[in-house]
């Protein structure tokens, strides 16, 4: 996760940098999928999700005593999500009890079913941040949601949770079919007191993987980035308070010091960069760890093909600190990257971004990530007019959206 507004006061008010990583003693934000259920049927779902009950799920128990580890083992935050994590039957007991165990508790939800009584319980249980997914305005959210009425029902999630002073924020997949809703969003989050927007950039797992050719073309990730730099400035120089971040294109982080270099001096450069290195970019396997509804541990929540091992039969925290060879590539500085990002000069800053699409489109998981956006100038090689290559383009998408 780039955290842009964070990155963007440095520039404002600069402090000095915190070394972050070391492939040692590390703990992971633990992302665990509750259920694979969900009322929704989402374009980009990476757990191929539906409304039905799946067998193999942990029990109660058994969830329970994967718990208690995470919290023997410290993890620094730990994000329930799902298919619908309100789907799952345990959520409330599991989701107090962590609430004990770790410091920073967070729920990703569709938020079609966040009103009334379980409004009033998530609010009660405490969660640090409410993360609600909202893809397009109207008719855009429901077309990639794949259930009408859904956009209604997650603004009406959004009001009751401020209503009950939860902090909230909304998360955006950009694609070819969403794009263009992108600053009717930021607007929407300035009408409903919105407190953070998560932008996410596709991931090819899932029904991402099948959808992959709605992704974004370059230019408009770059003008999606551009808004979101605007914006972000914005805030951290008075104006309404958003905070700003990006999900799986590390990518992101490179365009942010080109943004830097353009409208401020060297030395703001050179100090941003060191912040940007200390943090380390793609964090799959190291800073992020996923525990998937069958119990299966995996590097994040899109590696589903690799597995560590499962809760089941062998401790998180055993598992996340055992020998496996793939977790120790991915903890690697640097990785044995190839291609464009092999030789990429930024590869400090981005870690060599989104592993699973190259490993989904070429079978290597070390090749360079199709949807680096940034030209070969920006990374420092050669053929400087270059964009990266294009990502695989499948059937068009809705050709009714006109795009921004």
């Amino acid at each position: 996760m780039f955290r842009l507004t964070e990155y963007m006061h440095q520039l404002v008010n600069p402090t000095p940098v915190r070394v972050r990583r070391g492939s040692g003693g590390v703990k992971p934000v633990v992302i665990w999928n509750l259920t694979r259920r969900c009322n929704l049927k989402c374009r980009h779902c990476y757990t191929v999700s539906a409304d039905v009950d799946f067998p193999g799920e942990l029990s109660h128990e058994q969830a329970m005593e994967t718990l208690e580890d995470l919290g023997r083992f410290r993890v620094p935050a730990l994000i329930l999500s799902g298919g619908e994590p309100l789907d799952c039957k345990y959520l409330t007991p599991l989701a107090k009890r962590a609430r004990e165990l770790v410091r920073v508790l967070a729920l990703s939800t569709n938020g079609t079913k966040i009103h009334g009584a379980v409004a009033d319980e998530v609010a009660e249980i405490g969660y640090d941040y409410v993360g609600i997914s909202i893809d397009g305005i109207g008719k855009t959210n429901d077309w990639f949601r794949g259930v009408d009425g859904a956009f209604d029902d997650a603004v009406r999630g959004v009001r009751e949770l401020k209503k009950r002073g939860v902090k909230v924020g909304l998360r955006f997949c950009l694609t070819e079919g969403t794009q263009h809703n992108l600053p009717d969003l930021l607007k929407l989050c300035d009408d409903e007191g919105v407190d953070k927007f998560y932008l996410s950039h596709l991931v090819y797992a899932g029904r991402g993987d099948k959808n992959r050719g709605e992704d974004a073309e370059h230019q408009r990730t770059r003008k999606g980035m551009d808004l979101l730099l605007e914006r972000s400035w914005e805030s951290v120089n008075g104006g309404h308070p958003l905070d700003i971040v990006t999900g799986n294109n590390d990518a992101d982080a490179g365009y942010f010091l080109d943004w830097i270099r353009r409208n401020f001096d060297e030395e703001k450069v050179a100090h941003v960069r060191e912040h940007l290195v200390a943090w380390g970019g793609n964090s799959s396997g190291l800073g992020v760890a996923n525990i998937d509804f069958l119990g299966d541990v995996h590097p994040d929540t899109y590696w589903s093909d690799y597995t560590v091992g499962n809760v089941k039969k062998d401790a998180f925290s055993e598992l996340w600190t055992s020998d496996d060879q793939m977790l120790a590539t991915l903890r690697t500085r640097p990785r044995p990257l190839e291609g464009r990002c092999g030789v990429c000069s930024l590869k400090d800053v981005c870690g060599g971004n989104t592993r699973i699409r190259a490993l989904q489109l070429t079978g290597n998981p070390w090749a360079e990530d199709p949807a680096c956006y940034l030209s070969n100038a920006e990374i420092g090689i050669a053929d400087a007019d270059r964009l990266s290559v294009t990502p695989f383009r499948g059937k068009s998408h809705d050709p009714q959206h006109k795009f921004f």
